[in-house]
């Protein structure tokens, strides 16, 4: 969106990218845009326009799964997961919910798969260290490790984390894990 490379992004302009692509896949307006970035509204617009010119794929992917969800009333994950969407024909203020759901079911719902596809070989994976998982917050696994082995978890995990769709489903963009260490979550971060 902002035509800077990978090596020169800001964390200012990696939060504006994340708004503009979860608002715009959520359904968002020029004012709400405007109002989550704290830009003008013809800016906020201008963005969700050029974010369609450019990646006309995602709203053809938002008006291919409104229509399947119409038809079928569910959507799936990439795993094939099923998920119903009941409420996708309502009308007046519901419909535009509905719909927003339905788009980021399947989205939400993979990432939900793959996670979960991880922390089931975690504890095999990490067997061998002196670490366990204590719990996982949304696409984060936090762990419990004696800090010499820590570097040696991170190794592990990550390998487990990028690996976790395989065999089920190749990805084409390949999934890429951060980590961090520290006494406690916050610090880890």
């Amino acid at each position: 969106m902002f035509n800077v490379p990978l090596d020169e992004m800001t964390p200012e302009i990696r939060r504006q990218a994340k708004g503009i692509n979860f608002g715009v896949i959520y359904g968002i307006s020029g004012f709400g845009l405007a109002r989550n970035l704290r830009i003008p509204r013809a800016e906020a617009q201008g963005f969700i326009d050029r974010y369609f010119e450019r990646f006309p794929g995602i709203k053809e992917y938002m008006d291919a799964t409104v229509a399947f969800a119409k038809e079928h009333k569910r959507v799936e994950t990439l795993f094939g997961r099923r998920i119903h969407t009941p409420e996708i024909g309502a009308k007046g203020p519901h419909a535009g919910f509905a719909k927003r759901a339905a788009i980021n079911a399947p989205i939400q719902g993979t990432a939900a798969d793959i996670i979960r596809r991880a922390m089931i070989r975690m504890p095999d994976a990490i067997a061998g260290l002196p670490a366990r998982m204590l719990l996982q917050v949304h696409d984060e696994l936090l762990f419990e490790v004696d800090a010499a082995a820590a570097d040696d978890l991170i190794g592990v995990a990550r390998d487990v984390m990028e690996g976790a769709a395989n065999p089920v489903v190749h990805l084409d963009v390949p999934l890429v894990v951060d980590a961090g260490q520290g006494a406690n979550w916050a610090e880890a971060h």
